[in-house]
């Protein structure tokens, strides 16, 4: 058993970016091991059967396979940027947020980004539904700038990865939209020093080796 977490983890993957957000700022340090989602290692099986990252495995055998669980874990243990504490509302009102998020948007996102996986799905009924769902968003961020006040918590962390992935679809059609605030959350939080902490690429883990230590080093080691 590792002396560290281990968190099983894939660079790309929104519901394990919003996990690593969550470490790198509680300076939670684990042993990080980049999954290579088309050949899953034997590792990440073992640790949890879902076989979806993230999944972090403590030192005490104990695993916490929702990315929404590995933030919480981790702010409890060190919030020092108030994550937890918004201006504005409570973390229930921003897990609640969170759930339309990875219910109902992410929904509409995999049809809209994957169209050829849901034949049966109306493309244009399902950015409709994402539309209406970030329209709400923008109404949020006209009245302060953050999504529960000033300054980013949670809500804000955990909602981002799947806003960007929505805006990477097409990305002029994004721009053209008329969400001022929305795109100026979601560019600012692209160029935050910490995204781009825990954005290094890296190469997959392989079963018997070691990881790398996370939060990353600042040449990115």
């Amino acid at each position: 058993m590792s002396a560290l977490p281990v968190l099983y983890s894939f660079r790309r993957c929104p519901y394990a970016m919003r996990a690593r957000l969550a470490l790198a700022v509680s300076g939670q340090v684990c042993e990080l091991r980049e999954v290579v989602l088309r050949n899953k290692p034997q590792g990440l099986l073992q640790a949890s059967p879902k076989a979806t990252v993230p999944v972090l495995v403590l030192p005490d055998g104990k695993v916490l396979e929702q990315s929404l669980d590995i933030m919480q874990w981790a702010l409890a243990r060190n919030d020092p940027a108030g994550w937890l504490a918004p201006s504005h509302g409570d973390v229930e009102d921003m897990l609640a947020l969170v759930a339309e998020c990875d219910g109902p948007f992410k929904q509409a996102l995999d049809r809209c980004k994957y169209p050829s996986r849901y034949p049966e799905a109306d493309t244009a009924q399902a950015r409709t539904q994402a539309v209406e769902w970030l329209h709400g968003l923008e109404t949020r961020l006209a009245q302060r700038p953050f999504l529960f006040g000033d300054h980013a918590a949670l809500a804000d962390m955990a909602i981002a990865p799947f806003v960007r992935q929505f805006a990477g679809i097409d990305a002029a059609w994004w721009n053209a939209q008329p969400w001022p605030h929305l795109q100026t959350w979601l560019a600012q939080w692209q160029v935050n020093g910490l995204f781009e902490s825990v954005m290094h690429k890296l190469p997959g883990w392989v079963d018997g080796t070691k990881g790398v230590p996370f939060p990353f080093l600042e040449d990115g080691r």
